[in-house]
């Protein structure tokens, strides 16, 4: 069973989803899981054969956690309340939907959930990651999305590499020319396709039978 390593930044992203997470979880986190598939099993708490699959670690100050999801398996949910109650004092038990608000500063909207993103003139412009980063958030912020501005801000400073850094930007704003094919307005556009003058054509036709 693969365990994966997550972080605080990937646990403020999962909004909508949930899970129990154990505080303090030192040694073999393999033996962990398997001990909790285990006791669950034993209590009536995981139902129908089903057990945790896909639990991650992270590192929360110096204690090690692990965050068991709920998606794809059959729980008493009951069951696992008072579970949780009863061992808090030991294992520090809590829902991550509870975890996320209280411990970190609350759930982090994805750049998906955006209505719409602002168009952000990059392309062409000082490829600096500074600078294209100081363009598109004097953008979001002229759309009003200053909230976005700055998580986009701090994502592209923790990001590891210039490529990533484009990614991120690219989730909060539509790139676009900075410099847009110029095009001749209606009324310059009618003047370059006008039928010439019917005077002079008739006057040109004239000299053209002598």
């Amino acid at each position: 069973m693969n365990i994966n390593t997550i972080t605080i930044d990937d646990l403020r992203h999962m909004e909508g989803k949930d899970g129990l997470i154990l505080q303090g979880c030192g040694g073999d986190l393999k033996e962990w899981v398997d001990g909790i598939n285990e006791m669950f099993t034993e209590a009536g708490i995981l139902k129908d054969g089903s057990k945790f699959e896909g639990v991650s670690t992270f590192q929360y100050g110096e204690l090690t956690c692990l965050l068991y999801p709920f998606e794809n398996v059959k729980l008493d949910i009951g069951k696992l309340a008072m579970w949780r109650l009863q061992t808090h004092e030991v294992y520090g038990g809590t829902w991550l939907s509870d975890f996320v608000p209280n411990y970190l500063g609350g759930f982090i909207e994805t750049p998906e959930a955006l209505a719409d993103k602002p168009d952000c003139p990059l392309i062409g412009a000082d490829g600096n990651i500074f600078n294209l980063l100081g363009i598109a958030s004097r953008t979001l912020r002229e759309h009003g999305l200053k909230e976005q501005a700055k998580e986009m801000s701090d994502r592209v400073f923790a990001s590891g590499s210039y490529g990533e850094a484009l990614c991120i930007i690219g989730e909060y704003v539509n790139i676009t020319d900075s410099e847009p094919e110029h095009k001749n307005s209606l009324r310059q556009q009618l003047k370059a396709t006008k039928p010439a003058d019917p005077v002079k054509k008739q006057q040109t036709s004239k000299q053209q039978e002598r």
